[in-house]
């Protein structure tokens, strides 16, 4: 990937322009949400090559024509719409806006999650600590308050977190169970979507869900509206404490989209836990979005400005690593990457670990 090895080709005068686009960019993203949020994209993409005016898109927005106005002469600025005979018409970018899962889960996490907590990343980032997660609830993390967060705030919360690993589902299953596991342990295991996901593919298997008791809560809830909790297992713990025992059930460790949520040092210290009650033949199976592994600049965005998320908001001291972070955090805690397979669903990377001889 060459975009971030060397310098972008690209003139002064457009340069200069990038910069302005980044000194107003809270401004265009409420924008972009505003025009989502009351139809009028979709007014406009309805209209076809013919476009709308500006009369009647607030007629059928139920918005003043100023609102409409201000807004979508912004949408001409950021290249959302263009104007044909003196009527606004939809471009590429808007289109995507409007028809694009990504971009839709993205810019509702971004809003309903971290909008107002950035306001504190330069506190967080001087802290060590997630300043702007006040803005959400009173934790120290995030993930005690999960259960807590208001119904829409969780909604855009879960749909992002769902929305990258649900993609990558359908190659993984095959995958995890070619060695034919018999006890799965789900570490950080949500919701139970991924035990959920298992227990219909295997009508064998068994998960052990290890996670914090609220959240453990709902996965059990979903197990058993599934039909298959007698076969999903709670394991209530707080993977920072140390002292709490870490379950020896398994003969497959599961680590999905979760290393990312913890700083080196507590990475370190999960990795050789789960060394510690892994059989020989155990193996460990982690699952992660690497900013260096992405086959697409834009992929390597999200990726980036997701750890953003945590430093404000989540923990204050976790990201979205460079896979030789990973790489060296499982050789210090005892184990081998004994398969490394990238481009799995969304950018996701799969290692399947096991204990060093």
């Amino acid at each position: 990937m060459p975009f971030y090895r060397s310098p972008r080709t690209i003139s002064a005068f457009d340069a200069k322009f990038e910069a302005q686009k980044i000194a107003f960019a809270p401004i265009s993203f409420q924008v972009a949400r505003c025009l989502l949020k009351f139809n009028l994209l979709k007014l406009i993409s309805d209209s076809g090559s013919q476009g709308c005016d500006i009369a009647y898109l607030a007629k059928h927005a139920e918005l003043s024509e100023y609102a409409v106005g201000v807004l979508v002469d912004m949408g001409l600025s950021m290249g959302l719409l263009y104007l044909n005979n003196d009527k606004y018409t939809l471009d590429k970018i808007g289109h995507f806006l409007l028809h694009d899962d990504m971009a839709q889960v993205n810019l509702n996490f971004t809003h309903d999650v971290c909008y107002q907590g950035l306001f504190e990343l330069e506190a967080s980032l001087l802290e060590g600590k997630p300043k702007g997660l006040s803005s959400l609830g009173e934790w120290q993390t995030i993930y005690p308050g999960l259960s807590q967060l208001p119904e829409q705030i969780k909604k855009s919360w879960f749909e992002f977190d769902h929305y990258y690993s649900d993609h990558a589902f359908e190659s993984l299953l095959p995958l995890i169970f070619q060695a034919q596991p018999k006890h799965i342990v789900d570490v950080g295991g949500n919701t139970g979507k991924w035990a959920l996901a298992c227990t219909n593919y295997d009508l064998n298997v068994h998960v052990t869900i290890m996670d914090l008791p609220g959240q453990l809560n709902l996965a059990m809830e979903n197990a058993a509206n599934a039909g298959v909790a007698q076969r999903v297992h709670p394991f209530a713990t707080d993977l920072l404490d140390e002292q709490k025992p870490f379950c020896e059930q398994g003969d497959l460790y599961w680590m999905s989209q979760f290393l990312d949520c913890f700083s080196e040092d507590e990475i370190l210290s999960i990795l050789k836990r789960a060394a510690a009650v892994m059989k020989p033949d155990s193996e460990l199976c982690i699952l992660e979005t690497f900013w260096d592994r992405q086959p697409f600049e834009a992929g390597a965005f999200c990726v980036n400005a997701t750890s953003l998320y945590f430093t404000a908001i989540a923990n204050g001291n976790s990201r979205m690593y460079h896979s030789k972070t990973l790489l060296k955090l499982i050789s210090q805690a005892g184990l081998y990457v004994d398969e490394d397979i990238d481009n799995i669903g969304l950018g996701h990377t799969l290692l399947r670990c096991k204990r060093k001889p």
